[in-house]
């Protein structure tokens, strides 16, 4: 049996020393691309097919996430094929286990495309159906008065080490939500918070829960964890990891770690001594059982 990339990689891997992705969305970020440059034996940065899927998928990500204790908001899952049978019940269903508000997203999108705060319940199927538009799988989520709260999250070392976290920002949407127009279209639509003000037990609470989802998602080299903090009662909430979020100077990201004292420059050799350490230790591996 031969290695599917072993055709590609002589002369794709001849020319690349390494591709950083700044594709964000459907086949840049869910792992398809990841999957092409494996097949053309190229080593890459950032996280690998698998934590970028689950990334990108936010249902997926809640229920993994729930398995190792990190709390998340409570939410319902709607599929297309089982949307027009649940139609008829649905905003009850919604009203009897999460209450109005909620909102309803598209599982796998980004940038808010697709998202409605819902406020009553004859909105509801309206949301659900503009959301399949994106996606063919819907969350409904509990909507919580909530800060938005931000970690930026590096992979130690190629040879293992907990994942480091940079001091937590916040985002401040001068929206009703961080909604596309408030992230693309509004100059003016959110204020980012570097530090994010919160106390020392916050700080340290937000960050272990940062460093938990980028080890329970199998994520490598950097993602950004994203989080509820609710108002009211003060615990954090996930809500989703970012597995290739925006990378220019005056993206949250970067902007995070030149907070915590790691430079920009400093940044982009980390995570490129990554990708090639791991693309070595991929090539030890053995996917030829011929030669075992």
């Amino acid at each position: 049996m031969r290695s599917a990339s072993s055709s590609t990689s002589s002369s794709a891997s001849s020319c690349i020393d390494v591709v950083f992705p700044v594709l964000h969305g459907t086949n840049g970020e869910d792992g398809t691309i990841q999957g092409l440059l494996e097949l053309a034996d190229v080593p890459y940065v950032g996280c690998g097919v698998l934590a970028s899927a689950i990334g990108m998928d936010k249902e997926v990500a809640k229920r993994l996430a729930q398995l190792a204790d990190i709390p998340v908001v409570p939410y319902l899952t709607v599929r297309q094929t089982d949307f027009l049978e649940r139609a008829p019940q649905l905003a009850q269903e919604v009203e009897q286990a999460l209450g109005y508000p909620c909102f309803v997203k598209p599982s796998s999108s980004g940038s808010s495309v697709g998202v409605h705060k819902v406020k009553q319940p004859s909105a509801l199927c309206a949301a659900v159906l503009d959301a399949l538009r994106f996606d063919r799988k819907v969350l409904i989520e509990k909507a919580i008065p909530a800060r938005e709260i931000e970690v930026s999250v590096l992979q130690n070392a190629a040879s293992g080490g907990p994942p480091l976290c940079s001091v937590p920002g916040e985002i401040n949407p001068t929206h009703e939500f961080y909604s596309y127009e408030a992230k693309y279209l509004d100059e003016n639509g959110a204020n980012l918070l570097v530090p994010a003000p919160l106390s020392v037990a916050q700080i340290q609470d937000v960050q272990r829960l940062a460093a938990l989802a980028f080890v329970t998602l199998e994520c490598e080299g950097m993602a950004r964890a994203d989080f509820f903090l609710d108002r009211e009662t003060g615990h954090f909430y996930f809500n989703e990891v970012n597995t290739l979020p925006g990378f220019t100077s005056i993206s949250m990201y970067p902007k995070l770690w030149e907070a915590s004292g790691l430079s920009y420059p400093d940044l982009l050799s980390h995570l490129i001594d990554l990708a090639l350490a791991r693309h070595i230790q991929k090539r030890t591996l053995i996917h030829d059982f011929s030669r075992r």
